[in-house]
């Protein structure tokens, strides 16, 4: 029939052999990070290597995006490193795409690209402007706390439900973000509030791309670095056309014209390091399950605001440690509810049991009586 979407085929031995060989070999049952394949190496193996790649890559890209922001007068160029970045992404996109000798036509429709691209550019250039106006630990601590409002977007855009232990993971990250803030302004005499305001919208923007991204890729089943180019190219374009017409393009490329080396090569590192950070965690998703990724990178987020101290001087005071520990144990609720199968309903159950309990005590006649009436 035409236009059936399955067909039966009938097949002989030599043919069943040949089919399970190919079905062992297909790409879903492969692992791979780039052109490095792991398939071959057993669990243990590919989780240590993933782990090694992320903390790395990383830490690489914190320090490098830091020390960008280090060069004097680069604070106001923020968003033209966002533009540099954005370029270096499409072209390292491109480059795998056709390494690959990828032959599948544009899977998701453009203008779900062009929303795409316009969040992103939200997420990643107000992201990189904030640096240039707050302590880059927390900036950290922000990202830290994605959940937030990842979890108020998911909710609203694809009507997700969630347990009580989001809820509490979320409001521990929402203590811990202000009290470490509030150690931050007191700690630092030019603190500035415009830097939460800009990482704030950055994290909505952050909640907003997850969620359309997440919702566009399981229905049109688009592979990574399709979604890459067509993101980052569409938001390159984007932000050059409202910079040629505000004038900060000329200014941007003036001023880093003056220190190439510190600017697009750091651009440079930064931006290689962060795209094959991306694969190796989703790689890490992949083989080890989206909570053990978690735990992981948030691992890695510790290291890097330890070692912003070591490297870059900055004054500290120890709110800032056991308010980070608060967003920890944030998380840890966060990877936790991914296990649990607690409910709201769950807890009502308990609480009544409780409640049934504590009300209705024996006595020594072995007759029962409420605490009420103690």
């Amino acid at each position: 029939m035409a236009g059936a979407k399955s067909e039966v085929i009938y097949l002989g031995d030599k043919d069943l052999n040949r089919n399970r060989n190919n079905r062992d070999q297909s790409p879903e049952r492969q692992i791979k990070i780039l052109f490095f394949d792991l398939t071959h190496y057993n669990r243990t193996t590919q989780f240590l290597l993933c782990c090694a790649g992320v903390f790395a890559l990383y830490l690489v890209y914190g320090y490098m995006q830091e020390l960008i922001f280090t060069l004097d007068g680069f604070r106001p160029y923020g968003w033209y490193l966002t533009l540099v970045q954005f370029a270096y992404y499409t072209v390292f996109g491109y480059i795998e795409r056709s390494l690959e000798r990828t032959t599948v036509p544009r899977c998701i429709p453009m203008k779900t690209y062009a929303l795409l691209a316009f969040l992103t550019l939200g997420t990643m250039g107000l992201s990189n402007s904030s640096v240039g106006y707050l302590n880059y630990p927390t900036q950290v601590i922000f990202k830290c706390c994605k959940l937030i409002p990842v979890l108020v977007g998911s909710v609203l855009i694809q009507g997700k439900k969630h347990g009580p232990m989001d809820f509490f993971a979320a409001f521990a990250m929402c203590l811990g973000l202000i009290l470490f803030t509030l150690a931050d302004s007191q700690m630092q005499p030019d603190f500035n509030s415009f830097g939460v305001f800009l990482i704030s919208m950055a994290l909505l923007c952050d909640a907003a791309i997850g969620n359309v991204q997440e919702k566009a890729m399981r229905e049109h089943r688009a592979p990574n670095n399709e979604v890459v180019i067509f993101s980052y190219g569409i938001g390159f374009v984007y932000l050059a056309v409202i910079m040629l017409l505000s004038g900060h393009l000329v200014q941007g490329v003036v001023f880093c014209a003056q220190y190439p080396m510190k600017t697009y090569g750091y651009a440079f590192l930064f931006s290689l390091t962060g795209y094959l950070g991306i694969q190796i965690v989703l790689t890490l998703v992949r083989t080890s399950g989206a909570p053990l990724a978690a735990t992981v990178t948030t691992a890695r987020k510790a290291v890097t605001i330890a070692l912003s101290f070591v490297f870059f001087s900055k004054p500290f005071t120890i709110q800032y440690l056991w308010s980070g520990l608060i967003v920890v144990f944030g998380i840890y609720l966060n990877v936790y509810s991914k296990r649990s199968k607690l409910t709201f309903a769950d807890l009502g159950r308990m609480a009544t049991t409780v409640y049934r309990r504590i009300t209705r005590l024996p006595t020594k006649d072995g007759s029962k009586t409420s605490l009420l009436e103690v």
